[in-house]
């Protein structure tokens, strides 16, 4: 069943707020882009290639880089296209371009790289497209891009995980799974005495190797989880890890994933683990070499 929402990065004018067939409008946050149908970047006024010193213009093209990495259907205009312009890599010129009764936005944006143009404007590109976005750069926009918008969202359309730890569920489904891998590692008879010999408040421990797993799956700073900042090696080393002791963790692992995980996210997990083990497996054995 196709979703009946749709986002939009910033209020939408009073001639269009009331106008989407049924479509239920919010505005847009990071954590609703994975249950809409769509993003709307309507024109605002506000300042796109000078943002510098502006956090809630950045937060803006997070949410539009967002939604493009996810293959959502977008519909910008104005500024907004200009917004998406730049998401795409797109350079953003100054000045509105006018001609007949038609001009564009203050600011709007060259041609994408691999978008194409339908209408141009004094040389800029006036309607354009790129993948699942559609960029209109007047500050107006016309009620047949509307429409067209509409009916293609009455087809679903697969969205894309925009990181590998969406594509394994999520936060939600990392924890458990952690959790369950860890009541496993401190009664395991290799890995126990390890654990209890330098951690003493489990609590913590768990929040901050979620913290790690988040981030080395490339989330946090959209879905708003703590970042984790160290050194896996620096962290390691005082613990005394062998060979023997790393097989077991990765086997440990595995087996925690695979009991949590259908098998294609569970190799996600799987797979950054053991690139994990085998560089700190390299670091130990660098550090046990004897000089030539």
């Amino acid at each position: 069943m196709t979703s009946r929402l749709l986002l939009t990065t910033s209020p939408l004018p009073d001639m269009l707020a009331g106008g989407w067939d049924g479509w239920t409008v919010q505005l847009a946050t990071a954590d609703a882009l994975p249950h809409a149908a769509g993003l709307l970047v309507p024109h605002d006024g506000q300042p796109v290639r000078d943002v510098q010193n502006r956090p809630d213009r950045w937060a803006v093209l997070t949410l539009v880089s967002g939604a493009v990495r996810r293959g959502l259907p977008v519909l910008a205009w104005g500024t907004g296209a200009a917004l998406a312009g730049r998401v795409l890599g797109a350079a953003i010129q100054a000045g509105a371009n006018a001609e007949g009764g038609e001009s564009t936005a203050e600011e709007w944006a060259v041609l994408p790289r691999d978008a194409q143009a339908e209408r141009w404007l004094s040389g800029a590109p006036l309607l354009w497209r790129a993948g699942t976005v559609t960029a209109w750069a007047g500050e107006t926009l016309p009620d047949t891009l509307k429409r067209e918008f509409l009916n293609l969202l009455e087809v679903p359309t697969p969205h894309t995980p925009a990181t590998p730890l969406e594509s394994i569920g999520g936060e939600a489904v990392l924890r458990p799974l952690l959790a369950d891998f860890y009541a496993q590692a401190r009664a395991d008879g290799v890995l126990g005495p390890v654990f209890a010999a330098h951690v003493s408040d489990w609590e913590a421990h768990l929040e901050a190797v979620t913290a790690f797993w988040v981030t080395m799956l490339g989330g946090g700073t959209e879905l708003g989880s703590q970042r984790w900042r160290g050194n896996l090696n620096h962290i390691h080393a005082p613990l005394g890890v062998r060979g023997v002791h790393l097989a077991r963790w990765l086997a440990l692992f595995r087996t925690a994933a695979e009991a949590h995980l259908p098998p294609d996210a569970a190799q996600v997990l799987i797979s950054r683990a053991e690139a994990m083990g085998q560089r700190l497996g390299q670091k130990r054995a660098s550090r046990t070499e004897s000089p030539s």
